[in-house]
């Protein structure tokens, strides 16, 4: 082969020749490049949920190169071709291995005593979960099937890890769209629930001052991952990888003998699990998969899920404010949806508007943790029911 014909060679095996086999489809990469930069910009300009953000978007970019052979379609990898990076990586995603850890990471890093100090709390992390099923039959109305329909559904429960693993158990062709939607809306929780809370509360409600949260015994937070966990499984099965990874990471820090386990599940393993979560998911927001109509509907169910949620449980904080004789600020069932802490510090500030000696951080913090353990549950039960 002469020099022009190794040259020839070199620029057909170039991405921009990729592109121009594309045909008339060429932008639609492009559009996802061009997504795939905007979550980076929006993780490092905004601090939207950067951790996740910048290799979800990042990913995007690689994914949507053409001849990379970072990631490949099932049916490719059917067909002979050979696993690229990615490829590898979302191994860890496709079986369910990634989600969990980084719940084991959570419970290390989380002091359930504002919960336990006031179990009544547990009520408005159920009551937040209402968006969740709410948008199941929502979504199903418009045509996706059962398992696309909750995986859009637990969007409601503003849980990014919990979205993941149940849309890669039950819809993995959705995973990118479920994913992003689930944590901008994560990161959106300042602005989406302040207008919702001031709709649905009076002033009065909102400048309540609530108790201080007491003190929990030891020999009670170590209890308690236990007994959650034999409920969970117990009750709920398909909710055990979520809730047993998440109430073990939590019996680490409680246990107080083990601190080098509790605090290696609380920095080196969630950081090396998020990387790889993020790339992961990242690695699904293919043209093919996420420049699509249903795209938009999940954006916009994602958006309804979150927000009845939001209000399903200030409504459950007015009932609790009336049966309590106005001791319960009802903008804490707000924090019932597990954007921890988020939620939790949206409620601080929107009390302190109202009455600058209003704390109410510790005591919205524990819908918030309810939420937590109440969107996993959620997951387990769809997961039962498909």
């Amino acid at each position: 082969m002469g020099l022009l014909g190794l040259i020839g060679e070199f620029l057909a095996n170039t991405g921009i020749a990729g592109f121009i086999a594309l045909g008339a489809g060429w932008w639609r990469p492009l559009v996802m490049l061009a997504v795939g930069g905007l979550l980076i910009y929006l993780a490092i300009a905004k601090e939207y949920e950067p951790l996740l953000l910048i290799p979800i978007g990042f990913a995007c970019i690689l994914v949507n190169l053409p001849l990379t052979e970072l990631f490949h379609t099932t049916e490719e990898l059917l067909g002979g071709a050979e696993r690229g990076l990615l490829d590898f990586i979302f191994t860890g995603l496709a079986t369910g291995v990634f989600p969990p850890l980084i719940f084991l990471g959570l419970g290390a890093m989380t002091d359930f005593s504002p919960l336990l100090a006031k179990p009544q709390t547990f009520l408005l992390g159920a009551a937040a979960q209402f968006g969740i099923f709410g948008t199941l039959l929502a979504a199903q109305a418009l045509g996706f099937t059962f398992p696309e329909a909750a995986s859009i559904a637990i969007i409601g429960g503003a849980d990014g890890p919990t979205a993941i693993f149940l849309t890669s158990r039950l819809a993995d062709h959705l995973l990118g769209a479920v994913a992003v939607a689930a944590y901008s809306y994560m990161a959106l929780v300042p602005i989406i629930q302040p207008p919702i809370i001031r709709l649905l509360t009076t002033k009065k409600e909102r400048s309540v001052v609530m108790s201080e949260v007491p003190p929990v015994p030891r020999s009670v937070r170590i209890m308690f991952p236990i007994a959650i966990t034999l409920t969970a499984a117990l009750l709920v099965p398909p909710s055990t990888p979520l809730i047993g990874m998440l109430m073990f990471g939590n019996l680490l820090r409680e246990a107080g003998v083990v601190d080098r386990l509790s605090k290696a599940a609380q920095n080196e393993l969630t950081n090396i699990i998020t990387i790889f979560l993020g790339l992961a998911v990242g690695a699904k927001l293919t043209a093919a998969e996420f420049l699509t109509t249903d795209t938009l509907l999940i954006i916009a169910l994602g958006l309804a899920a979150f927000s009845v949620g939001t209000a399903s449980g200030v409504l459950l904080g007015k009932l609790l404010y009336l049966i309590s004789g106005g001791k319960v600020n009802p903008m804490i069932g707000a924090a019932g949806v597990s954007a921890v802490p988020m939620a939790a510090r949206v409620v601080q500030r929107m009390g302190q508007r109202e009455n600058p000696n209003n704390f109410l951080l510790m005591n919205a913090i524990g819908p918030n943790y309810a939420g937590v353990i109440g969107s996993a549950v959620a997951a387990g039960v769809l997961m039962a029911m498909a």
